[in-house]
């Protein structure tokens, strides 16, 4: 399991895994808005990290992120690691 402090968001971090064929598995956020956070887990159960980390990238909320841009932050943070 993967986990990843946010910055800047309602939500505190971010945990994952990764399957040997780089799709995203157990996403879930501690703290956020909770329909919101369930919403982006739901959708991207099963997909590819990198398409996962592309439709999010750069989703404004407030401070210049927001909890699906801190997911694709740390879906970036996960591959440099790996």
């Amino acid at each position: 399991m993967f986990t990843y402090r946010t910055c800047g968001t309602c939500s505190r971090s971010i945990s994952f895994e990764v399957d040997d064929e780089n799709r995203i598995h157990s996403v879930s956020f501690e703290g956020g808005c909770r329909g919101n956070t369930q919403g982006v887990c739901r959708l991207a159960e099963g997909m590819d990290i990198c398409k996962v980390r592309d439709l999010l990238k750069g989703v404004q909320c407030r401070n210049g992120t927001s909890c699906p841009d801190q997911l694709s932050r740390a879906i970036d943070e996960y591959l440099s690691q790996k």
